[in-house]
């Protein structure tokens, strides 16, 4: 039985992983006319009215695209056909329909997500709808057109089933862009989630609809190519950042169309930042997992039996939609990140598997940052009470949830890399502690790897042996070390990032002059540019990461070091070995 302070741990977790929405003074509340006057502004799609706050222009839910509701539910997405005339970009942009888990989900994780997201007070924060298409753009006050300040354009993670943008206030991370000499141009993209931008099945593939949450983030790309000048950004200088499922879709943006990221004949954007995030071995869009997704939601809704259920479900009732496409597995809960909603390669906008296109060279190969935080896997890690640490139960897990079918020598060869020793798991280096059911920290170790940390680092090795002359750079995180059960947990940057970020501490400022730096030079140690050259010179010179020289810096809360990028060097060279081997069972 889950105990009380197990139960006040998981609700804690829910905040973080689900942050809030973002510290917007919607009109609805107290009025926001009334405290920020507005600013106007033409841009190629139209007028809109932003909000001008202290320091910060905020202009937030601008569409970007038509809404996918009836026909388009399900469809790629379309441009806008007409422009935009006197919108007001002053509120709260629209969340796109969640996956936030089920009631009555035998997981207590999602079972409280859910309970918490049909509370009406998180329904109104969220504004959820099918007409979510939409854009926010942050500048610093009284930038103007010919500027031509950098663009930073975030993708959010949430696992392809959750998230919104409105969850992340760009004007906290653009008034630190200010505050460290370096003013830049935050735009963040709202793309379709869970079973509105991720189902699979042959039905899809044959209706060119695949990767719909791809699709909306390639068209906001090419929006922000269109429009961004107009707010006094620079659309040559766009690199785009992730987390998580932001994280792997930079690399998928990287890979989109084999590597095609010319718009108008132009690159979209030079450079990536993915934080816990890059590749992932995922069968075809049409093969048995994706497939089986498609058949349980079709079995789910009113549509069992039509003759074109593709077609039924566009047509569905929200509601009725709603409940179908959520009534698969949720990412946390007993599934984990053997998640029912991900990027499948479609032989369109995705070719082939990531890996293959990885390997292949068939990826735009700009500069990028890459790196993952110590305990990636604890918080994926919670809800599998009945398997222990003995080899053969965690076997029997991943052959049964994450990749049926594959060979259980092979993954015995993965499982075995770990010791069973309690003293060896996640949260690393804690010793004794902080097993929250027997073998917990030994799955959580091989969870965060299998998805993130060592599957980086493989990606890095490929990278930087195809294209030695691009510079890439690797972090991991420990500044979370300490907390209990989660350690440095996944997510755990966000709120470093974006949240606590906004106070200045050696670790924000770090964080945000590296990251700063990169954006405004390609080059994370290189603190020229702006309007203070030198204000974000960083303490600790960051090491390049190439094959000859596999150094990342370590990230703690008062103090930064390098280390070696040869950690649990054994189970990475298993998992590097069956990295292809495992794609048509993902």
């Amino acid at each position: 039985m889950v105990t009380v302070s197990k139960g006040l741990l998981l609700l804690s977790l829910l905040g973080s992983a689900l942050a809030t929405p973002a510290p917007y003074v919607t009109e609805n509340d107290i009025g926001e006319r009334g405290i920020f006057p507005t600013v106007s502004i033409n841009i190629p799609a139209g007028s809109i009215t932003g909000l001008s706050r202290i320091n910060i222009e905020a202009f937030t839910g601008i569409p970007f695209a038509q809404a996918p509701v009836s026909a388009l539910r399900l469809a790629p997405p379309k441009p806008l056909d007409r422009p935009l005339v006197n919108f007001d970009a002053t509120q709260q942009s629209a969340a796109c329909p969640q996956f936030l888990g089920r009631p009555g989900d035998p997981s207590l994780l999602p079972n409280l997500v859910s309970i918490v997201s049909e509370s009406p007070l998180f329904k109104k924060a969220l504004k959820s709808q099918e007409d979510c298409l939409n854009i926010n753009v942050f500048r610093p006050k009284g930038t103007k057109a010919g500027d031509n300040l950098p663009v930073l354009f975030w993708i959010f993670g949430g696992g392809f089933e959750l998230g919104w943008n409105s969850m992340y206030d760009g004007g906290i991370i653009v008034s630190r862009g200010m505050d460290l000499g370096k003013p830049f141009i935050f735009v963040a993209v709202n793309y379709r989630v869970g079973g509105w931008g991720f189902l699979a099945g042959k039905e899809i593939k044959a209706a060119g609809a695949g990767n719909l949450g791809h699709r909306d983030q390639r068209l906001g790309l090419e929006w922000t190519a269109d429009n961004i000048a107009a707010f006094g950004g620079d659309p040559s200088k766009v690199t785009i950042w992730g987390e998580s499922a932001g994280a792997i879709s930079v690399w998928n943006m990287m890979a989109y169309y084999g590597g095609n990221n010319l718009y108008k004949g132009k690159p979209l954007f030079r450079g990536g930042i993915m934080n816990s995030g890059s590749t992932v071995p995922i069968s075809p869009i049409d093969g048995p997992k994706g497939q089986s997704v498609y058949d349980q939601v079709v079995a789910a809704s009113p549509c069992a039996g039509q003759a074109d259920t593709l077609n039924c479900l566009r047509n569905l009732p929200y509601d009725k939609f709603y409940s179908a496409v959520n009534s698969v597995p949720h990412v946390l809960g007993y599934n984990s990140v053997a998640l029912s909603y991900l990027p499948r390669y479609d032989g369109d906008v995705l070719p082939d598997c990531p890996v293959r296109l990885l390997k292949q060279g068939k990826y735009a190969p700009v500069p990028f940052i890459i790196g993952d935080q110590e305990d990636e896997g604890t918080i994926f890690s919670l809800a599998q009470l009945n398997t222990s640490s003995n080899t053969k139960d965690i076997v029997d897990y991943l052959s049964n949830v994450f990749v049926p079918g594959f060979s259980r020598d092979k993954l015995t060869e993965l499982v075995t890399a770990y010791p069973a020793d309690i003293t060896a798991g996640s949260p690393f280096r804690t010793f004794i502690f902080n097993e929250w059911y027997p073998g917990f920290k030994r799955m959580a170790a091989i969870l965060g790897d299998l998805v993130f940390t060592l599957s980086r680092r493989w990606f890095l090795s490929v990278a930087t042996t195809l294209h030695p002359e691009v510079p890439a750079w690797s972090y991991i995180s420990s500044y979370g070390f300490g907390l209990p059960i989660v350690g440095t947990f996944h997510g755990s940057d966000i709120l470093e990032m974006f949240y606590l970020g906004g106070i200045p501490t050696y670790l924000s400022n770090g964080l945000h002059g590296y990251y700063f730096n990169f954006l405004y030079n390609l080059d994370p140690n290189d603190a020229s540019g702006g309007t203070s050259p030198g204000k974000s010179k960083v303490n600790v010179n960051w090491p390049r990461w190439d094959n000859t020289n596999r150094q990342l810096i370590n990230f703690f809360k008062v103090f930064f070091t390098t280390i070696k990028d040869d950690f649990r060097q054994k189970a990475g060279d298993v998992l590097g070995k069956y990295m292809e081997d495992i794609i048509p069972y993902m």
